[in-house]
């Protein structure tokens, strides 16, 4: 397989950030409705949402470097049989999950340093709280994060519900360009 995206088919740069995002956001869903139910006494209560919040800063550089890599090696064009209204679609697909996942990072991040501490990444680095003066910040960007968290992981799964429809009922090849075939 190449490492950049061809006319044809995605490049191994491109499928390994799309299935590594794709896991980092179904496993960061999962955490996070997991530990919303976690009680003070959980030995969990700490640690989950520290795993999370590490997690998600690092999904942020995944991201950053995702959307640089796409401007560098620019996706495949849409396929040939693919009409009009299929093209605009995946573009306002895409473009959703993309300013999507952003701005649920930047929720994430705002409502870890509503009260003015740094986040802390697997004590490897820490990222600095620069933005503390908003209005009930951690509740407003709480709700946010929450339904938007939602929202895209129910748009996800619509998102390869459409590529299994493109494989097993269009039979074109959507869904073998981005496994790079």
């Amino acid at each position: 397989m190449q490492w950049r995206n061809s006319t044809f088919r995605y490049g191994l740069i491109s499928v390994s950030l799309h299935w590594l995002v794709a896991i980092a956001v179904f496993g960061l869903f999962a955490l996070g409705f997991w530990m919303v139910g976690l009680s003070y006494y959980s030995s969990w209560y700490q640690t989950a949402p520290n795993i999370h919040k590490s997690i998600g800063i690092l999904l942020f550089v995944v991201m950053t470097v995702r959307v640089l890599w796409r401007l560098a090696s620019p996706p495949p064009p849409a396929l040939p049989e693919h009409g009009r209204l299929t093209r605009v679609a995946s573009k306002l697909g895409h473009a959703f999950l993309y300013l999507g996942l952003f701005v649920l990072m930047t929720s994430g991040y705002l409502i870890s340093t509503a009260e003015g501490r740094p986040i802390s990444v697997f004590g490897w680095f820490d990222v600095p709280a620069s933005v503390t003066s908003i209005p009930n910040q951690g509740d407003v960007a709480g709700l946010v994060h929450e339904y938007l968290a939602w929202a895209i992981v129910i748009f996800a799964v619509l998102h390869g519900l459409a590529a299994l429809k493109h494989h097993f009922i269009d039979r074109d090849r959507t869904l073998l360009r981005i496994f790079g075939r």
